[in-house]
C-alpha cells in the first residue's frame, strides 16, 4: 500500500534561535532512543514494561507543547505512568487511564510519593525477617490454585521461587492496613519476575535455562531499598495524579468538560501481540486474574489489537466504515490470506482485527474531543506493524487521517526511531503523531 500523504502544519513550538531536541542532537543513537537513562532510573524503574517509551520523550513533548506548572496532562493508555511520572517531576497535574489491572496498579504506586522512606525500609525489614522464618519452618513447597496456575505461561516460575514468592506474599498480606503495603506489593512484583524463568524481547517467552532457584527476598529488599532512596529525593508537593482503571474508549463518566491541556499517550499497536501476557504472571499471583473468566473480563476493556482479543458482539469496526484507507487495508490482508491458503480461526481474524483497531482509536478519540480545551496538543506514538501477512499497516499515516476526520489537526508525523522487525528484517518507523484541537490558542 502506498504511504498516504496527509496535510498538515508543521509543530515549530521552540522559541526563537532554540534547537528542537531531536534523536541526534540529543546524541542518542536509533538503538538508544527508546532506552531508559540511567539518570532517569527514579521511579520509572520500580515497575516498568520493557516496550515503554522513555522520559526523554515525555520532556521533549511537554516541552513541545508548552505545558506549564499547574495545567493538566491525560494519558489515557498510561501503562506503567511514564508520562505521569514525568509531568509530576515538572509540578504537572495529570490523570493516567490504563485498562489492565496490573499497570493500573503500578503506575498508582509509582505516583505515590507520600511515604516515608525509612519507615518503609524498616517496615520491609521486619517482613523479610518473618518470611525468612516461614521458609525455614515450611517443608512443603507451596503452589498455586490449578485454576490460576493453568492461566500462566507454561515453566514460567520453578517451583521452588514460586513458594518463596506465595510466603511472601503471605507474609506481606499479614500486615492488614501497613502504609506501606502498595508499595511493597509492587516491589514485590518486580521481584517476581526476577526470580522467574520469562524473557522479554520484546515478546515474552520462557528461556531455555530455567532458574530452579532464586533469591527472591533480597531481591524484593533490594527494590524496597532503591524505593526507598528515591523517595527520599522526591517533592512530595509537586503536582497532582490520578490514575483510573478504565477502558480508554468510554470516558464520558470519569473525566471533566474542557479539563485537559495536553496528551501524551502510546496506545497498543496492532499486531499479535497479547498485551494481557506482559504481566500475567504478577497478574495472576497479585490476584488480578484469577481464573478464565476474569482473563476475559481484562481483556474485554482493552483495545482490540491482536485476534486473542476479539469478541463476539465487537463493534468498534462501524468507526471506520467509511475509511476508505482501513477498508482497502482489511481487504488486502484477507486477500493475502486467500492467496496463501491460510485458514486457521485467528489468520481469519487478521482484516477484522484491524478495522476493529482503528475503529477502537476513532472511538476514543471522538470520546475524547469534549475533555479538550481549545487549543490542547496532543502526541500519540505509534509504531508501523507487518504482523499480519507481512502486508503493512502504516499505524500513524491512517490514526492521522482518522484524527483529521473527526475535527483535529494533524500538526506534524515525527518519526521517533525505527526497529527491526524480526520476521521480515525490515526498519519499521516508531512515530509520534502531533494532533491539535482546534479553538482559541492557548497563552
Amino acid at each position: 500500500m502506498a504511504r498516504a500523504v496527509i496535510p498538515h502544519v508543521q509543530l515549530n513550538l521552540f522559541p526563537a534561535g532554540a534547537v528542537a531536541p531531536t534523536p541526534g542532537n540529543m546524541s542518542l543513537t536509533n538503538g538508544r532512543a527508546n532506552k531508559l537513562s540511567v539518570s532517569d532510573r527514579a521511579f520509572h524503574d520500580w515497575y516498568r514494561f520493557v516496550l515503554s517509551y522513555p522520559p526523554h520523550l515525555v520532556r521533549e513533548y511537554i516541552a513541545k507543547f508548552a505545558v506549564p506548572s499547574g495545567q493538566m496532562v491525560l494519558d489515557p493508555f498510561c501503562g506503567t505512568g511514564t508520562t505521569l511520572i514525568e509531568a509530576k517531576i515538572l509540578g504537572i497535574n495529570s490523570i493516567g487511564i490504563e485498562a489492565n489491572p496490573m499497570a493500573h496498579f503500578a503506575s498508582s504506586v509509582k505516583t505515590n510519593w507520600k511515604i516515608n522512606p525509612d519507615g518503609l525500609r524498616e517496615h520491609a525489614g521486619c517482613v523479610a525477617e518473618q518470611a525468612e522464618n516461614s521458609l525455614v519452618k515450611t517443608s512443603v513447597l507451596r503452589t498455586l490454585p490449578y485454576e490460576q496456575h493453568a492461566l500462566l505461561l507454561k515453566d514460567s516460575i520453578s517451583p521452588r521461587p514460586l513458594h518463596k514468592a506465595l510466603v511472601l506474599l503471605e507474609t506481606l498480606r499479614n500486615q492488614s492496613g501497613s502504609t506501606y503495603m502498595n508499595h511493597e506489593l509492587l516491589a514485590f512484583a518486580k521481584a517476581l519476575i526476577a526470580s522467574s524463568n520469562l524473557h522479554f524481547g520484546p515478546e515474552v517467552g520462557v528461556t531455555k535455562q530455567k532458574k530452579e532457584d532464586a533469591p527472591l527476598i533480597e531481591y524484593w529488599m533490594q527494590e524496597i531499598l532503591n524505593m526507598s532512596e528515591d523517595l527520599r529525593s522526591a517533592n512530595v508537593n509537586k503536582a497532582f495524579s490520578k490514575v483510573i482503571c478504565a477502558d480508554a474508549r468510554q470516558m464520558d463518566s470519569i473525566l471533566t468538560e474542557r479539563s485537559i491541556d495536553a496528551v501524551f499517550t502510546s496506545p497498543p499497536y496492532p499486531n499479535e501481540k497479547d498485551y494481557s501476557r506482559t504481566t500475567r504472571l504478577e497478574s495472576v499471583i497479585l490476584g488480578f486474574v484469577q481464573d478464565r473468566a476474569g482473563l476475559k473480563t481484562l481483556k474485554k476493556n482493552l483495545l482490540r489489537s491482536n485476534t486473542r482479543n476479539v469478541y463476539k458482539g465487537d463493534d468498534d469496526e462501524r468507526w471506520v466504515e467509511h475509511n476508505a484507507s482501513v477498508q482497502t487495508l482489511a481487504a488486502q490482508i484477507e486477500q493475502r490470506r486467500i492467496d496463501l491458503g491460510k485458514t486457521s480461526g485467528f489468520e481469519r481474524l487478521y482484516g477484522k482485527v484491524t478495522k476493529l483497531y482503528f475503529g477502537g482509536m476513532a472511538r476514543h478519540l471522538a470520546e475524547l474531543k469534549d475533555f479538550l480545551k481549545p487549543g490542547a496538543y496532543l502526541g500519540y506514538v505509534v509504531g508501523d506493524q507487518a504482523s499480519y501477512f507481512q502486508v503493512m499497516i502504516r499505524t500513524g499515516q491512517i490514526l492521522a487521517e482518522i484524527a483529521e476526520s473527526l475535527g483535529y489537526k494533524v500538526m506534524d508525523i515525527v518519526l521517533f526511531r525505527t526497529r527491526l522487525a524480526t520476521a521480515t528484517k525490515q526498519q519499521m518507523r516508531e512515530e509520534v503523531v502531533v494532533l491539535q484541537w482546534p479553538g482559541k490558542e492557548r497563552g
